[in-house]
């Protein structure tokens, strides 16, 4: 089993089946951990500091805590081997300007990715 750990932060389960699908298609050693909301996330990684994986895929319309919340909340504990994405149904040009604010925000893509994204964010540097 790999170390390298990618966090996919959505509401939605069928986007998550599909997004599981198109990771398993990209032909990445990654391990996948799912998250309902972003207060599920930052509970599971500020609880165990060691557990931040190596990609988030975080959306942004979800109940409980959606992603620009956990990204005030995560910002403090996130380190530079955290790569943080949003993937969104959001083409607002707000949303995207406003991901600029945040350093730790690596890209925005719009759902849903493919296989050339994983591939994309996921090759080494």
């Amino acid at each position: 089993m790999s170390n390298k750990v990618m966090c996919i932060i959505d509401d939605d389960p069928i986007y998550q089946i599909l997004i599981n699908k198109i990771i398993a298609l990209s032909d990445t050693d990654y391990e996948i951990i799912r998250f309902k909301n972003g207060k599920e996330a930052l509970d599971s990684f500020t609880h165990d500091s060691n557990s931040l994986p190596e990609i988030i895929l975080l959306d942004l319309e979800m109940p409980i805590m959606d992603g620009w919340d956990f990204m005030s909340e995560i910002d403090k504990h996130v380190t530079d081997q955290t790569a943080i994405y949003i993937v969104s149904s959001s083409i607002s040009y707000e949303d995207k300007e406003k991901a600029k604010t945040f350093p730790k925000i690596k890209g925005y893509f719009s759902k849903p990715i493919n296989s050339d994204i994983i591939q994309e964010i996921t090759k080494p540097v």
